[in-house]
C-alpha cells in the first residue's frame, strides 16, 4: 500500500439532513452525534480525515446545526471549518447541501463525505493515494435493492453508469457516500447541480444524480474497490448495531506512520492493544 501522494485541501462533510429511518436519538439530537464504539460518529469521520492529513473543513449543516457546530468547535479547536447552512434540509437532499457549499470550496480538490457513514480509516488513505482525480468508494458486496445508488464498470474500473435503475446483473457494487472531486469536475459539477436542481422534480436527488449525468456527458470518474474493509452507513437501528459491532474502540486522530505500523500489525495478524 501506498502512504505517500497529494492531499486534497478540502473534507466536504454533508451533515444536513435528519435521516428518518433512525428513530435513536433523533428527535433529541442529530444523527451524526450518536456515538458508536465510544467516539461520535461525526468525531470519527473529522479524525479520520485530520489522521490523513487534511485540514481544512466544509460543514454543511440543517437539522440540529447549532448542536453540531457547537459539537465541533469544542471537539476541535483551531481546525479550519467554514459552516454552511441548508435551511431547506427538510426538502432536500445531499445534491443540494453539496451545491450550497460551492463558494466554500472554490477552485480546491475536495473529498465529499457523507456525516452518517461510519468507515475505517485506510478507506479514506486509499482514496487519496489513488492517482485518479475524481474517484468514487464502491463496496462489491453490496447490492443496493431498488432505488439504491448501483454503478457499472470496464475492465479498467472507469466507471461507464450509475443510477439506482441499473439491473442488478450489470452492476459490480454500490457507492458507499466518500468520493474524490478534482478542482476541474468541481466547476462543471457544481453547474450541473444547478441546472438539475432548478427543476422542483430533482430536488431531493442525490449527489450521484449529478455524477451520473456528467459520467453521461464524458467526464471520467474511476471506482476505488474497498470491498473488505469495515464501513457502514448509520440510517436505522440495525445501522447503528452494526457500527458498534464493527467499530468497538473509541477512535483517536493518528499519523500516517501510525496509521502504516497498525496496518502492518493488522496483516500480520497482531490485534492492537
Amino acid at each position: 500500500m501506498s502512504y505517500e501522494t497529494k492531499r486534497p485541501p478540502i473534507a466536504v462533510i454533508l451533515a444536513a439532513n435528519t435521516g428518518f429511518g433512525l428513530s435513536l436519538n433523533t428527535e433529541a439530537g442529530a444523527k451524526s452525534l450518536l456515538s458508536v464504539g465510544g467516539t461520535v460518529i461525526l468525531e470519527r469521520v473529522i479524525r479520520n480525515c485530520l489522521s490523513c492529513g487534511i485540514s481544512q473543513f466544509v460543514l454543511v449543516l440543517g437539522h440540529k446545526a447549532d448542536d453540531i457546530k457547537k459539537f465541533v468547535d469544542k471537539t476541535f479547536r483551531g481546525i479550519r471549518v467554514t459552516y454552511v447552512l441548508n435551511e431547506r434540509y427538510n426538502t432536500t437532499n445531499t445534491g443540494y447541501s453539496l451545491m450550497l457549499a460551492a463558494p466554500a470550496i472554490g477552485m480546491a480538490d475536495f473529498i465529499k463525505l457523507d456525516a452518517n457513514v461510519v468507515f475505517d480509516t485506510k478507506i479514506l488513505r486509499r482514496l487519496m493515494d489513488s492517482y485518479q482525480p475524481n474517484a468514487l468508494c464502491i463496496d462489491r458486496n453490496i447490492m443496493p435493492a431498488g432505488d439504491g445508488v448501483k454503478v457499472t464498470i470496464d475492465e479498467d474500473m472507469h466507471v461507464t453508469h450509475i443510477g439506482g435503475v441499473l439491473n442488478s446483473e450489470n452492476a459490480v457494487g454500490g457507492l458507499i457516500g466518500i468520493e474524490k472531486i478534482s478542482s476541474k469536475t468541481g466547476k462543471i459539477l457544481f453547474s450541473e447541480l444547478e441546472k438539475m436542481l432548478d427543476d422542483p422534480s430533482h430536488i431531493q436527488d442525490h449527489c450521484d444524480a449529478a455524477y451520473g449525468i456528467l459520467i453521461d456527458k464524458g467526464t471520467d470518474f474511476y471506482a476505488l474497490d474497498i470491498t473488505g474493509l469495515d464501513w457502514t452507513e448509520v440510517d436505522n437501528e440495525e445501522d447503528f448495531a452494526t457500527a458498534n459491532a464493527l467499530f468497538t474502540r473509541p477512535f483517536m486522530t493518528m499519523s500516517r506512520g501510525q496509521q502504516k505500523a497498525l496496518d502492518d500489525a493488522k496483516d500480520r495478524g497482531v490485534t492492537p492493544i
